[in-house]
């Protein structure tokens, strides 16, 4: 039987996403077997994100200073605005290294059943920064599912009228699907957006 620590630990290792119950355990094991090195420098690593961690005044990302490393990059284009829901899809994006612009994190979606509605996400801050000028294109980077759309649709009727291009992600067939794994709706959209070949 562990001490209540290790079981404290491994409970609280179990709450991340993606962690069981039996895989925290597993991980605490790994730790405890490794505590000179790798247990250290976790604490060490978790102490001092604890005490820097901020969220961007500009875009909302979370980093260890404000402005944030992507807001603060001279190489970055400011003209290109990408619109995320939250900061997990700022990082999926930024890995792919793919977008060269800034971004602009809602911190949620609409959705009329949770109660969350414009005010609850940073639309205002959004519709000020593209007001403020500089920016030529909006990319809404929404999620593919109803709320997310719907959060899009919304964005893009608000910047109606302003001098800035509103673009989405395409959405479809991803690379290496097969037609008969997917669903109905992800086949309706890639019909919709099917474009000439050649």
């Amino acid at each position: 039987m562990a001490s209540q620590e290790i079981e404290a630990l491994s409970g609280a290792l179990a709450k991340l996403p993606g962690l069981g119950p039996r895989s925290a355990r597993r991980a605490v094991l790994w730790l405890v077997k490794r505590r000179e090195t790798a247990l250290r420098q976790l604490v060490a690593a978790l102490a001092e994100v604890q005490d820097r961690l901020v969220e961007c005044a500009t875009c909302g990302n979370v980093d260890t200073s404000d402005p944030c490393g992507i807001c603060s990059d001279p190489r970055r284009d400011p003209r290109s605005l990408c619109v995320v829901e939250d900061v997990a899809d700022l990082w999926a994006l930024d890995r792919a290294k793919l977008f060269t612009g800034r971004y602009h994190v809602l911190g949620g979606r609409l959705s009329a059943l949770d109660g969350v509605g414009p005010e609850d996400l940073s639309i205002g801050r959004l519709i000020d920064r593209v007001g403020e000028g500089g920016i030529d294109e909006v990319v809404l980077a929404m999620n593919a599912t109803l709320e997310g759309q719907t959060t899009a649709h919304y964005i893009a009727e608000r910047l109606e009228g302003r001098p800035v291009r509103i673009t989405q992600l395409a959405h479809g067939l991803p690379v290496g699907g097969e037609l008969d794994y997917l669903d109905e709706g992800t086949l309706a959209q890639a019909l919709r957006a099917r474009r000439p070949v050649g």
